[in-house]
């Protein structure tokens, strides 16, 4: 979805200030991004789907490139659905995890700007979020928070757990090389 915090989620992933563009204009990220970790890891920046303020024409592009992207890559690991908490999971969230869910794709749920709301009203949204999802997407959300890094490690764990199954792999997780 556009404008749930998706660039700064990604620049307080990898540790980097604007690794990712940020822009308070829906529709930033017109493109697929990849970005390289450490020789291991493709994190893949794709268009945000929603209100982008942009023809419906391209939008449709954005849709297909996206969908072929996501139907052709075997070595695709997990599709990282960023939600505001403050919204919860809306219906363009709940269409695209069960067709990530149709096409046998994994997907991981990160609530995002969790420092917005209190602690127990945080809580409270990953629950119902829970709740929504838990027939779509195999993983419990995870509350996250770019600018108080909350749940910084549990994403990383997860993306660990998901994407390198060989337990003997040291925890990649940039963040802490700083």
């Amino acid at each position: 979805r556009s404008n749930v915090g998706k660039s700064p989620l990604l620049n307080t992933l990898v540790n980097r200030r604007n690794i990712a563009k940020t822009s308070s204009r829906p529709g930033r990220t017109q493109a697929i991004n990849f970005f390289l970790l450490d020789r291991k890891l493709y994190l893949v920046d794709l268009p945000g789907y929603g209100f982008a303020k942009v023809p419906i024409k391209i939008k449709r592009t954005w849709q297909k490139m996206v969908e072929t992207y996501l139907k052709t890559r075997p070595n695709l690991k997990v599709v990282v659905v960023i939600i505001d908490i403050r919204r919860g999971a809306e219906r363009d969230d709940l269409d695209l995890l069960e067709w990530l869910a149709y096409h046998g794709i994994s997907s991981l749920v990160v609530l995002t700007k969790s420092d917005k709301l209190s602690r127990s009203q945080a809580r409270l949204k990953a629950k119902e979020t829970t709740d929504v999802i838990k027939d779509v997407c195999p993983h419990k959300p995870i509350l996250f928070s770019a600018k108080t890094k909350d749940g910084l490690d549990q994403l990383w764990a997860s993306l660990n757990n998901i994407c390198f199954t060989d337990f003997t792999s040291p925890l990649f997780h940039p963040a802490r090389k700083a």
